[in-house]
C-alpha cells in the first residue's frame, strides 16, 4: 500500500484569502489532517472501531518510501474522538510481523484493558486479534501506542491520539488542531534505521529520530487569519525525543495537560513535552497579512550531550492570509477546582532511578533493580502513596504510571501551582519528583516506568500490584 502526500490545491486557495467574515480560511488545516476510524456503532454514546497494526509504504522523507509500521496504513494511527462517558471498542488486529498490544496512554481503565503483556493480556500474536472494551472516564487528550518492544515498535510509526472531549468546556477557546508530535530514523534510501543503532551509547540517551514530524509530516504548512486564536492540543508520541516550541514573538497559553484542564492558566515563551507528555495550549498567531510563521523545536536540556552542536529545527510554518488580523476575543474564564488529595496517611514510596552494567550491556533499573527481576510494589483499594521519583542519572527521565492521575507535589507536599492532574512528569537531573496517587478503584497489576522508551526496554520500569484491603 502506497500513502500519496496531500494535494497542495487546498494549500494555495486559502493562502489567497476567503476566510469567513470571522473564521479560518477554508482548508486552512488540511495539511494537518489526520485519518479518522470508521465508527461502527450507530450509537451517539459508542465509539465502535476496527484498528489493524499492518506495515505500509509511507513518504516520511521527500520522494522516498518508508515501510513504516502503522495502525490502519496511517501515519499517525487515526485520530480517535470521543466524548466524556463515551464507551469505545477497538477490534484490533495484528498484521505485523511480530507480536504486539495496544495501550491506552491516561486512561482510568480496567487493568485487563491496559495492554501491558503477561499482567494484563498476553501479547497479540502475528494474525491473532484482541478486543479493547471501556469506558471513557476523563475528559482529555490521550494517545495509543504498543508495550512490547515499545521503543522499536513507536520508533516505526505505531502511535496514534484519542481525544475525550467535554461537552461544559468554555465555548470560543479557539480554532481547534490535535498535534501528534514524533520523530523516525530514516536513512537516505527510505528505510528504516536499525533500532538498536548507536548501540549502548543509544540505549543510555535515548534514539531520537532524524525525521521530526507532526501528524506524520516533515514541516507541513498550516494557513491561517492573523488574530484568530486558536488551540493546540498537542502530544509528545516520541520514543525518546522532548519537544521544547518556540514562536517568536508570540507567548502559549497552557490551560491543561495530561488530565485536561489545569486549576488555572498558565502563560510560557516556550512549552515543554517530555516523551508521553500533553499539552493544552492556546496560541493567536499574528503577522504581516501574506507573511509565514515559524514553529520551531528548540533543543531542551534534559542532560549529557542533548544540546551539545545542535540547533533550532523548523517544525511547521504557518502561512497567513492576506486578510486584515480579525479582533481579538475576550478569553473566557478556562480552569476547575481540583481537590487537593490528603497525603496525611499516605503510604511513603521512595525510587531512585538507576544504571549499571552488566556483562557489557547497559542496563536499567529501580532502586538498582530491572524490571525482570523486581517485586511490585503492594497497595490496597483506598490506599493513597507519596512518591519520591529520584533521578542518579546524568539524563532526566520522564515517569509514566498507568491506570491513574497522580497530584505533583513541591519539597513541603504542597500541590504545584497551577494545580493539574498527570500521569506522566519529568524527573530532571539531579533532581527529584514527588507526587501523591490515590487508589480508589480498579485492583489489577498497574506499571510505571521511563517513557523513554529505550530505557523502559532496558529495565527502567516496575509494577504496583494493586488489591482489595483485608
Amino acid at each position: 500500500m502506497k500513502i500519496h502526500a496531500l494535494s497542495l490545491l487546498s494549500l494555495a486557495l486559502a493562502a489567497c484569502g476567503g476566510s469567513t467574515p470571522e473564521g479560518q480560511p477554508e482548508g486552512w488545516d488540511a495539511a494537518l489532517a489526520l485519518p479518522k476510524a470508521l465508527d461502527r456503532n450507530p450509537d451517539p454514546n459508542v465509539l465502535e472501531i476496527d484498528l489493524t497494526a499492518n506495515v505500509a509504504d509511507v513518504e516520511v522523507i521527500a520522494g522516498k518510501t518508508t515501510p513504516v509500521w502503522t495502525y490502519n496504513a496511517g501515519l499517525p494511527g487515526p485520530l480517535l474522538r470521543a466524548k466524556v462517558g463515551d464507551r469505545l471498542i477497538v477490534h484490533f488486529k495484528n498484521e505485523l510481523p511480530e507480536g504486539t498490544t495496544v495501550h491506552w496512554h491516561g486512561i482510568r481503565l480496567p487493568a485487563a484493558m491496559d495492554g501491558t503483556p503477561e499482567h494484563s493480556q498476553p501479547e497479540v500474536t502475528p494474525g491473532g486479534s484482541f478486543d479493547y472494551d471501556f469506558v471513557l472516564p476523563d475528559a482529555g487528550l490521550y494517545w495509543y501506542h504498543p508495550h512490547v518492544q515499545s521503543a522499536a515498535q513507536v520508533g516505526f510509526g505505531l502511535y496514534g491520539a484519542l481525544l475525550v472531549e467535554d461537552p461544559a468546556d468554555p465555548p470560543n477557546l479557539g480554532d481547534e488542531l490535535v498535534l501528534v508530535l514524533s520523530d523516525m530514523s530514516v536513512r537516505e534510501d527510505g528505510s528504516l534505521e536499525d533500532p538498536e543503532a548507536g548501540g549502548n551509547f543509544g540505549t543510555l540517551f535515548g534514539r531520537e529520530g532524524d525525521a521530526l514530524l507532526v501528524n506524520g509530516k516533515q514541516n507541513p504548512m498550516l494557513v491561517a487569519r492573523a488574530g484568530l486564536r486558536q488551540r493546540w492540543r498537542i502530544v509528545n508520541a516520541a520514543r525518546s525525543r522532548y519537544f521544547q516550541l518556540a514562536l517568536d514573538g508570540h507567548t502559549f497559553t497552557i490551560i491543561g495537560g495530561d488530565g485536561g484542564l489545569a486549576s488555572e492558566p498558565r502563560e510560557t515563551d516556550a512549552p515543554v513535552l517530555a516523551p508521553g507528555e500533553r499539552a493544552d495550549v492556546l496560541v493567536t498567531p499574528n503577522g504581516a497579512p501574506g507573511s509565514t510563521l515559524s514553529v520551531k523545536w528548540v533543543p531542551f536540556d534534559r542532560g549529557y550531550g542533548s544540546t551539545f552542536n545542535r540547533a533550532e529545527e523548523e517544525l511547521f510554518q504557518i502561512r497567513l492570509t492576506s486578510d486584515s488580523a480579525a479582533e481579538s476575543r475576550a478569553l473566557p474564564a478556562i480552569g476547575r477546582a481540583i481537590e487537593t488529595l490528603d497525603i496525611s496517611t499516605a503510604t511513603p514510596i521512595s525510587l531512585e532511578l538507576t544504571s549499571s552494567q552488566v556483562n557489557g550491556e547497559v542496563v536499567m533499573g529501580i532502586n538498582g533493580v530491572p524490571s525482570w527481576d523486581a517485586a511490585p510494589i503492594p497497595a490496597m483499594l483506598g490506599e493513597t502513596h507519596l512518591f519520591t521519583v529520584k533521578n542518579t542519572m546524568d539524563f532526566a527521565h520522564p515517569f509514566h504510571l498507568h491506570g491513574f492521575f497522580f497530584q505533583p507535589l513541591d519539597e513541603a507536599g504542597a500541590p504545584l501551582s497551577p494545580m493539574e492532574w498527570k500521569d506522566t512528569i519529568n524527573v530532571p537531573v539531579d533532581g527529584a519528583a514527588r507526587f501523591a496517587v490515590h487508589y480508589n478503584e480498579r485492583p489489577g497489576m498497574w506499571m510505571f516506568h521511563c517513557h523513554i522508551l529505550d530505557h523502559a526496554d532496558a529495565g527502567m520500569m516496575g509494577m504496583i500490584d494493586l488489591s482489595h484491603a483485608h
